[in-house]
């Protein structure tokens, strides 16, 4: 198993990559972070209709997590966390909803974490997980 998270990236200071690369490495980065921890990447990428995809949904146990990968290569872009807005989230809860319907089960504990990925060329990536950064209801713990 490749461990990504452990890599210097693989491109240079001087040479970002485009951003449809910089998010699909930055989810594999966090992928390889998630399973290091002991946790079951299911899917990928997991889309559901044409209102938006969840990043990773993957087990922690006995809790489905559906996990919003946000990428950087640059340390002046401020906190990625901040994009998950209030309509972002909404389309992640639609999306995990799908997801428990096509299992056919409401029963499952879930929860949502955003996961910063830091990528500057020729250095190890720079992870943040925020856990349960927010809650099926827009009621529920926010940041």
């Amino acid at each position: 198993m490749r461990l990504l998270h452990k890599w210097s990236c693989p491109w240079g200071s001087d040479s970002p990559p485009g951003r449809a690369y910089l998010g699909e490495y930055g989810e594999l980065v966090a992928a390889s972070y998630l399973r290091a921890r002991g946790c079951k990447v299911l899917y990928r990428n997991f889309r559901y209709g044409k209102r938006g995809e969840l990043d990773i949904v993957c087990r922690d146990g006995e809790i489905l997590v559906a996990c919003e990968v946000k990428s950087s290569a640059s340390p002046a872009s401020g906190a990625p966390m901040r994009a998950v807005d209030r309509r972002k989230r909404e389309l992640l809860r639609h999306g995990l909803r799908n997801w428990l319907h096509l299992l056919r089960r409401g029963d499952i504990p879930t929860r949502f974490d955003i996961i910063e990925v830091s990528l500057i060329g020729g250095q190890k990536p720079v992870i943040r997980h925020h856990r349960a950064a927010f809650g099926m209801h827009e009621g529920s713990k926010t940041w």
